[in-house]
C-alpha cells in the first residue's frame, strides 16, 4: 500500500514540476521542422518586445489565421494553420511568461 502511494505521488509530482510551457506547447510542436527557439525568434524580429509578442502570440492562439502567423508561406503550405486554442487566457498567459523567460535574448547578451 505505501510503495503505491509513493509511486503515486512521484508520477503526480513529475506532472505538475513542468512548467507551462512545456504543460502545453512542447508536446504539438515536437514533430515540426522549426524548434519553438527558432519561432521565438521570428516572434522577436516581428514584434520586437516582450510586451508586443506576449500580446501577438495571444492573440494568434485564440485567432489562428495565415495573415498574422510570422512563420513563411512555405511553412504554412505545409503544416497548416494551428486549430484554436482551447487554453484559458490564465494557461496562455502561464505558457508564454514561461515560453519568454526560456528563449529571451536580452539576459543571455554579454
Amino acid at each position: 500500500m505505501v510503495k503505491v502511494i509513493l509511486i503515486s505521488i512521484v508520477l503526480v509530482s513529475g506532472v505538475y514540476s513542468e512548467d507551462a510551457y512545456e504543460r502545453y506547447c512542447v508536446d504539438c510542436h515536437k514533430e515540426l521542422p522549426t524548434s519553438l527557439q527558432r519561432m521565438f525568434m521570428h516572434y522577436l524580429l516581428v514584434y520586437g518586445g516582450e510586451k508586443n509578442v506576449k500580446a501577438g502570440l495571444k492573440h494568434y492562439l485564440k485567432y489562428p489565421i495565415r495573415e498574422i502567423s510570422v512563420m513563411s508561406d512555405l511553412f504554412i503550405d505545409n503544416y497548416g494553420i494551428k486549430k484554436k486554442t482551447t487554453l484559458s487566457d490564465k494557461q496562455i498567459d502561464e505558457a508564454l511568461n514561461s515560453y519568454w523567460e526560456r528563449f529571451k535574448v536580452i539576459d543571455k547578451l554579454k
